[in-house]
């Protein structure tokens, strides 16, 4: 999904998802999309169920993973189209986040969502008020990293930036959250796979057959190489917050 309007337009005008087909062909990720969720799932129990909410929700594919594991998702998604699917789905679902409550989420998670937002650090502010109070709620982010992996991909879908660890981190304070679990990077292939997408400019679309034959054969051995390389590079780099005392006292 993209917010690159700004609030006033946002909560107001429906727009449209410039990178839909890379969305749908995404679901062919199986892999890639269970370590997503599972970034979540191996921090909770079933036995205790998790009201989440997924900000950016696409088309539900990580909503229907927390879902099946027991937990009780809402989805925010702007984009009119993607919305009905959600609704269709049997989410509950919420086209702006000034109509989603505050302090009612035990985690609040954005995949590939921040990197579309024009002042995320706001971003960061207005999303972690929809967590409950008290230090077990938990904000998930997960971003692209390295500027030198944008590609066209990036700017067909509305990127404004990728990130490094340190960046993220840094925001995380600003927004006046306390990392629960520091900023590590992730898919170290995937960094390499990425820079050879670039020199090969695809003009933005993922190929499915490749997506397939990466997240079946490849995907595996990354997550591998991530124990050894998640702090010094990946295609992708993600945090895990808690509100700080300061932030649940307002």
């Amino acid at each position: 999904m993209v917010f690159k309007k700004e609030k006033s337009e946002m909560n107001q005008i429906p727009f449209e998802y410039t990178g839909m087909s890379n969305l749908e062909v995404m679901q062919e990720a199986v892999k890639y999309n269970s370590f997503l969720a599972s970034l979540i799932l191996n921090r909770t129990t079933q036995s205790t169920p998790q009201k989440m909410l997924d900000v950016g929700a696409g088309i539900g594919v990580i909503a229907e993973l927390m879902r099946n594991a027991g937990h009780s998702v809402s989805c925010m998604e702007p984009d009119e189209q993607q919305a009905n699917i959600l609704t269709a789905k049997g989410f509950e679902v919420y086209t702006s986040l000034e109509d989603v409550p505050n302090e009612t989420f035990d985690w609040v998670y954005a995949f590939n969502v921040l990197e579309h937002v024009a002042d995320d650090e706001q971003a960061l502010v207005e999303w972690s008020a929809k967590l409950k109070s008290g230090d077990e709620s938990r904000l998930l982010i997960y971003v692209p990293a390295f500027d030198i992996l944008f590609s066209s991909m990036d700017y067909k879908v509305g990127h404004f930036r990728r990130y490094r660890k340190q960046e993220l981190t840094t925001k995380i304070l600003n927004a006046e959250l306390i990392p629960a679990v520091k900023a590590r990077y992730a898919d170290c292939l995937g960094f390499m796979a990425s820079l050879i997408y670039k020199l090969m400019d695809n003009n933005g679309d993922i190929n499915r057959k490749s997506l397939i034959f990466y997240d079946r054969y490849c995907f595996p051995l990354s997550k591998i190489g991530d124990l050894f390389f998640r702090k010094l590079f990946g295609k992708n780099v993600f945090i895990i917050a808690r509100k700080s005392s300061k932030t649940n006292n307002k």
